[in-house]
């Protein structure tokens, strides 16, 4: 790592949140390397993050100078360190600076003349050496105090690196707690969980203390429900869960104190217990708050529609279309309800009665075409599912966390209880990907008078997050549910949807091993499985199908048959490396211009969520800030070297099930294997199959298949979302 030494001039950019800086330095000295590169003295630029820097302080600057395509050379500081004054003339200046006060030129040539070059260490050792120089007590504590002042942050920035923060995060810490940071650091460590992660707060615990004390347990507690809650979808823990997870995991017993430290956690809000039930206190808070409001839109008193039967006959003139007994229904309930659900698998009709819906609206509230997005909001979870809506409604659809402006930096919701919306109808598609939290928020944000139709299927996997809403809100039997079964998206010899039946059903009363128009079953053992997935996508490849055509999908990213290796093979096939394509390597992965990706992370700010594919446009492998370009369905989006460090996106000709929910290909190949244990089981599969539009090759073994079919473990999910909503009529 080379260096450079000189003053801070000032600053180009600063972004104050985050702490990334760039700006003027002099320089007055270079390592070895760089004297070739930078002249000596001259005024270059550079970046990096930093808490504070003082226009004309000394610093010794360690990282790497670099060549940016749009700015020229610059100088990456990774660390550095303020430099002190060395010699009495530099002292003297020192002391005579803006930064010390009450000390002029005579005073300060008097200390120095008294304690030498070694003054100002001196002086921060102790004060009455300023006395001993000469200097009234009332300068000498003047000088001391502004000393003492100066030091202080490079101190705590020292002191916080010692611990093992990075200087990104020490940034972030003194900005907010400024001299406050080290009492929380030794009173409460954990509470600092929003900007470093519970792994380093941990490691940092150890660096200050030699055991466990009271502070840790109560953080490895809120922690160990946090974890079980990602880890299993649950809402609530129970006692036994809990203490079996801090004994396995974090080696803390809690024996006869655990009621000791829950009734701390619950004075102050951290957890709610009830009925023998733990949760984290905000997610009781979102299911409570669901349930209420939920209950107060239910009991709004039905709006008959008149003639509603013969404005239904009027749509279906329109659309050349003849609803069926159970669609004409979904479209009755969910004008005339406050609130509705409509349920169904793939072909049932569910896009046709969003479009019959729209349509009826438009025409009983007489709504000009140009006045309708102000009046009707069509919502889905993911970046896909809305683009998708949008494609199939041929009507603006939008994100949930774009339509309640989420800061991606607080992660508070611009629209909320206290600035709602005011669309009438809105319309909620793919609502099992939506969990407690996001859908809390978006309860909070909807005028109380609209129309809700929460639309979904229910045999898909639920939301990543915590709950189960769909299934919770069906089976109160509370709100108006119209499950759509009849399928119409088939032909003769079509097979998926009844396949994908079959499954919900879990029966597979048909001959899988018999191929179909849209099917088919390639028998091989798991060994065989990738190279089978070569010779098929080689083979469709000859018949001018390309990666936008096809979609693998896996249910895991580890092991031999795993998303992470199937990718490389892919990418070798679709995107093979070439002189004319730059690449990059992040870690283990090498991304190249031309490959098809996955995002991974949700950014309102450039209108991108987690799960939308795009495809590289461009690289600068020696750039930093803007380093790759991916087009996400025609949105440009930059990324920088330090957010792809973060793995916030990865490859996508092969792609887990869990991330394709919300979406559909047009052919779809999917391997099963009994190495993927038990992530085969009846909610998986049947999300992955109903993806395929136009064709579905399952690859490997057959038996792996049924019994994934018979495995219904996810069904189980500890949620209170119904049981909240039934206290409402006790």
């Amino acid at each position: 790592m080379e260096y450079i030494k000189g003053k801070f001039k000032s600053t180009i950019f600063e972004n104050t949140s985050s702490g990334y800086t760039v700006g003027l330095f002099r320089v007055s000295e270079v390592s070895d390397n760089l004297k070739s590169m930078i002249a000596v003295p001259s005024t270059i630029s550079f970046t990096g993050y930093f808490a504070g820097l003082n226009s004309d302080d000394n610093y010794l600057f360690n990282g790497e100078y670099i060549k940016h395509e749009r700015f020229g050379y610059q100088f990456k500081v990774e660390s550095y360190s303020k430099v002190e004054p060395t010699g009495e003339d530099q002292v003297i200046d020192f002391l005579t600076s803006s930064f010390v006060k009450g000390c002029g030129k005579k005073t300060a040539e008097k200390i120095v003349k008294a304690l030498g070059e070694n003054a100002l260490e001196l002086i921060k050792k102790d004060k009455n050496n300023l006395i001993k120089a000469g200097v009234s007590l009332k300068t000498a504590t003047t000088i001391y105090d502004s000393l003492m002042d100066y030091y202080g942050q490079d101190e705590l920035i020292m002191y916080l690196k010692g611990l093992g923060f990075s200087v990104k995060e020490i940034t972030k810490l003194i900005s907010r707690y400024g001299k406050r940071i080290k009492d929380i650091l030794t009173n409460d460590l954990y509470s600092l969980i929003d900007i470093v992660d519970f792994k380093k707060l941990d490691e940092v615990f150890f660096n200050l203390f030699d055991e466990t004390n009271d502070m840790r347990v109560l953080g490895c507690f809120i922690e160990t429900l946090k974890r079980l809650s990602f880890e299993n979808g649950d809402t609530y823990s129970t006692k036994d869960e809990i203490y079996e997870y801090m004994m396995n995991v974090f080696k803390i017993d809690l024996y006869d104190r655990f009621d000791f430290y829950e009734k701390i956690l619950k004075n102050n809000y951290l957890i709610k217990v009830k009925d023998d039930r733990y949760y984290l206190y905000e997610i009781y808070h979102d299911e409570k708050n669901i349930a209420d409001n939920l209950y107060r839109r239910v009991n709004f008193d039905a709006t008959p529609i008149k003639n509603i039967d013969n404005k239904i006959e009027l749509i279906e003139r329109d659309y050349s279309i003849e609803y069926n007994k159970e669609q004409k229904r979904a479209i009755k309930e969910a004008l005339q309800n406050q609130i509705t659900i409509i349920t169904g698998g793939p072909g049932t009709g569910k896009t046709t009665i969003i479009n019959g819906i729209i349509r009826l609206y438009q025409e009983v509230e007489n709504v000009p075409m140009h006045k309708m997005k102000d009046r009707v909001q069509l919502l889905a979870p993911t970046g896909r599912a809305s683009k998708r809506m949008s494609e199939t409604t041929c009507f603006p659809s939008s994100t949930i966390h774009r339509y309640l402006k989420w800061n991606h930096d607080t992660g508070d919701f611009a629209v909320n209880e206290y600035n709602k919306t005011k669309h009438d109808l809105i319309i909620i598609d793919e609502l099992s990907m939506i969990d407690t939290n996001l859908f809390s928020s978006l309860l909070d944000g909807i005028n109380d008078y609209a129309r809700l139709i929460l639309v979904g299927d229910s045999n898909q996997l639920p939301s990543v997050g915590a709950g189960n809403i769909l299934k919770d809100l069906i089976d109160s039997d509370m709100i108006p549910h119209i499950d759509l079964k009849n399928i119409y998206r088939q032909s003769a010899n079509s097979f998926i949807p009844t396949l994908a039946s079959e499954i919900k059903n879990v029966f597979i009363e048909s001959d899988l091993s018999l191929k179909r128009d849209d099917y088919n079953f390639i028998k091989c053992d798991r060994t065989q499985i990738k190279q089978m997935i070569y010779e098929i996508i080689q083979m469709a490849k000859n018949k001018g199908l390309n990666e936008k055509d096809m979609q693998v999908l896996i249910p895991m990213y580890k092991g031999e048959n795993g998303i992470d290796n199937i990718n490389q093979l892919l990418q070798d096939i679709f995107n093979p490396s070439s002189d004319s394509k730059k690449e990059i390597t992040i870690g283990t992965t090498v991304f190249r211009e031309k490959d098809k990706i996955i995002n991974l992370v949700n950014n309102v700010d450039n209108n991108i969520f987690n799960g939308d594919i795009g495809y590289i446009t461009k690289i600068n492998p020696k750039k930093n800030d803007e380093i790759m370009e991916v087009d996400f369905y025609g949105n440009k989006v930059t990324f920088k070297r330090e957010e792809l460090s973060a793995n916030i996106i990865k490859h996508a000709y092969a792609m887990s099930i869990h991330k394709s929910q919300g979406s559909e290909f047009n052919h779809v190949i999917m391997p099963v294997s009994r190495e993927y244990s038990r992530m085969l089981y009846n909610k998986l599969l049947y999300t992955g199959v109903s993806r395929a539009k136009k064709s579905l090759l399952l690859i490997g073994d057959e038996s792996a298949f049924i019994s994934g079919v018979n495995n219904s473990y996810s069904e189980v999910r500890k949620t209170s979302l119904k049981e909240l909503l039934l206290e409402h009529i006790k």
